[in-house]
């Protein structure tokens, strides 16, 4: 019996948690069953500075916190406190013995993996979780085996695409040209789109695939003008096609610079709130990343504050409105003064309930699952979410191209009816655009 104990003691591994960890998902405790689970003091005293702040990492900090103080009141959190998912949780000082030189003792990063590194020299089996390379670099570097937080990374190689290339023959072509829409065995997500293709024409035909009926639906390529734009190729086509369809609640558009992502969207939202009535305004919202997530800081009404990071936003509005008949040759200004579009950095966002709007989050690659999934929460009603990024193109250190919310979110609402994606990889600026965004 002893010895059956100690194997499975042996068994047991110990996880010390990196701050940058609860701040990309708060309760990322509870994701290691049946283990050890050790948050270093250092961590507490993290945390406390990070739970003032009024953004995403502040509120993150908080939630953490308050977690943390409910299992305390279960048992001694420096002893070890049981959790519903089978682990111990403990909280534990740093032990500062044979440290190499090199560390600086009174930094908190290296605290917390002094920490792991007195637990390893006890007989742990150690595994350093952190989201930060350099931290998951120093662990190595002191023999510890060191992750990264991947409970929810999704593999961007096989990123869900929106659409896939099938072989089909003449006649099945025909006879989708004729009908507009044909029985469909093959099993494809929802709002799937088909590019099939035959030996006998060069261009092949797109189609949607009906989940319901089993069928894939003839996709007309007419040209369609939306707010004074129309899409350049087939991808562009697509993206406009769920960008209209109001049964899609949800619709993802991924791509690098120049591919048309914002344009198309912002365009379809002026179009459906102007036009249709459809929705009460257009809802467009960015990531503050490069200025710390916290514009509180700086000079300026809110207006001011945000001008230097949502020019992009304005100049795509401005030159939908140069190009749109229909807007009666409103300014941007105008719009913004009658409430038709609003632009805020998702900072504003927060807490808001947004019934009856069409929203665009740009850059929303550089946002984590949590932080998506807190906005998408958000939409009431009547809504309809656009979020636009590339993977490949991220500016917060703790994120990747396999661990951002926008991938984490295409591959996890691939399959639900109301969900729709494109990769669009075809960029439609210069042909200088085009290679700097291939080869630089």
């Amino acid at each position: 019996m002893d010895l059956q104990k100690e194997k499975k003691r042996e068994k047991i591994k110990t996880f010390v948690i990196d701050t940058n960890v609860f701040i990309h998902k708060p309760d990322a405790i509870l994701s290691f069953r049946d283990n050890e689970v050790v948050v270093p003091l250092w961590v507490l005293e993290e945390l406390d500075k990070l739970k003032t702040y009024s953004d995403e990492r502040g509120r993150n900090a908080r939630h953490a916190i308050r977690m943390l103080d409910e299992l305390g009141r279960h048992g001694d959190l420096s002893k070890g406190v049981k959790m519903e998912n089978g682990s111990i949780l403990r909280v534990v000082l740093s032990n500062f013995k044979e440290i190499p030189y090199e560390f600086k003792r009174d930094n908190p990063d290296n605290n917390i993996l002094f920490t792991a590194y007195a637990l390893k020299r006890a007989g742990k089996r150690v595994f350093f979780v952190s989201k930060d390379i350099n931290a998951r670099i120093k662990a190595t570097v002191l023999g510890i085996k060191a992750v990264d937080y991947e409970r929810q990374k999704v593999n961007i190689v096989d990123l869900y695409k929106g659409f896939r290339v099938i072989n089909v023959s003449h006649e099945t072509v025909q006879q989708l040209k004729l009908s507009g829409e044909i029985s469909w065995n093959e099993q494809l997500y929802p709002n799937e789109f088909a590019f099939l293709e035959e030996k006998s024409s060069e261009q092949p035909i797109i189609a949607r695939y009906n989940r319901e009926r089993g069928t894939l639906v003839y996709m007309n390529n007419e040209e369609r003008v939306i707010a004074g734009i129309t899409a350049l190729n087939e991808k562009q086509q697509i993206a406009l096609e769920l960008l209209l369809d109001d049964s899609v609640s949800i619709v993802t558009l991924v791509g690098k610079a120049g591919t048309g992502k914002t344009l198309l969207a912002i365009a379809t939202g002026l179009h459906k709130v102007i036009e249709e009535k459809k929705y009460s305004r257009v809802l467009v919202g960015r990531p503050v990343i490069p200025m710390g997530k916290d514009i509180g800081y700086l000079p300026g009404n809110k207006a001011e504050k945000l001008s230097n990071w949502m020019q992009p936003i304005f100049d795509n509005l401005e030159y939908i409105l140069s190009v749109y008949k229909k807007s009666n040759n409103k300014t941007v200004e105008q719009l913004m003064d009658n409430r038709l579009i609003e632009i805020e950095a998702l900072t504003f966002m927060r807490g808001r309930s947004l019934p009856g709007q069409f929203i665009i989050i740009d850059e929303a690659q550089n946002l984590s699952p949590h932080e998506i999934k807190t906005i998408v929460s958000r939409a009431g009603e009547n809504t309809k979410i656009v979020l636009t990024g590339d993977p490949f193109q991220i500016d917060s250190p703790y994120l990747d191209s396999n661990s951002n919310g926008l991938s984490f979110l295409v591959e996890t609402f691939k399959g639900q009816e109301i969900f729709g994606n494109i990769i669009l990889d075809k960029s439609e600026r210069s042909k200088l655009a085009e290679l700097a965004a291939e080869l630089l």
